[in-house]
Formats: structure tokens, C-alpha cells, sequence
């Protein structure tokens, strides 16, 4: 029963640990991106693949067992969701949204390049795991 128990809960831990390193390389990114002299697309919409890899890696810890195209096609719809959400408005979303939480897990505008950079990023999160299967 412990054995059937810790391999549930290793891959929950290794996508929890994902999670955090990939949140963790978004920070540093948006931080220190410019200061180091990455450009502006590179800053931008590398913080957003890095961002719809985190939403990959969510949708993984809450489902670990599921298909991998599965999770991606789950996560590309809550990742398009987020974004659509840009077009609601009220004045406490507005509001929150204008906070340093709001903005880096809402967005401000909407953007159809955003989409893209999810898309890549959850494809990229996708792929990488499917390699490291192999």
C-alpha cells in the first residue's frame, strides 16, 4: 500500500517542483530580462511561453495520469479562457489586474501573440516531457 501511495504521489511532487522552477524562471525573466540585454520580444513573450508551460505543469500535477496530448489540449483551453477573461470587465477585476499578482496571473489587454506564446509554451512543456519518457 506505501509503494502504491509514493508512486501517486512522485510525479505530483516532480510537477509541483516543475511548477515552481518554471514560476521561478518567469520572475527572474520579467526581473532582470532587460537589465541583461535580452530584447524585448525575447522578455515579453518568453515570459508568456514560460507561462502557458506553468499552466501545462498545473494541469499535470492535478492529472498526472492523463495522455499528454490530453493535458496539453486541457491547458490550451484554460490558457485561451485567461485570455478571453482580458475582455471582461468590472472594477474589481480591473482592479486586480492592475496589482503585480493580477497583472503576471490575468494579463491587462488581450492579445492574440499571447496566445501563441501559451500555445508554444504548453507545446514545448508537452514535448519535452513526451522526450524525457522515451
Amino acid at each position: 500500500m506505501h509503494a502504491a501511495a509514493s508512486s501517486f504521489a512522485r510525479p505530483r511532487l516532480r510537477y509541483f517542483l516543475s511548477v515552481l522552477s518554471v514560476i521561478a524562471a518567469g520572475l527572474v525573466l520579467r526581473r532582470f530580462g532587460y537589465e541583461i540585454g535580452l530584447p524585448f520580444l525575447v522578455v515579453k513573450y518568453g515570459g508568456s511561453m514560460l507561462w502557458g508551460a506553468m499552466v501545462y505543469l498545473i494541469c499535470r500535477l492535478a492529472a498526472p495520469r492523463t495522455r499528454l496530448y490530453l493535458t496539453a489540449l486541457v491547458a490550451v483551453a484554460a490558457a485561451v479562457a485567461v485570455e478571453l477573461s482580458r475582455l471582461y470587465h468590472t472594477p474589481a477585476l480591473d482592479a486586480f489586474r492592475l496589482t503585480t499578482a493580477g497583472a503576471l496571473l490575468l494579463g491587462r489587454v488581450f492579445s492574440v501573440w499571447n496566445v501563441v506564446a501559451y500555445s508554444t509554451g504548453i507545446s514545448a512543456a508537452c514535448l519535452v516531457e513526451a522526450w524525457r519518457r522515451r
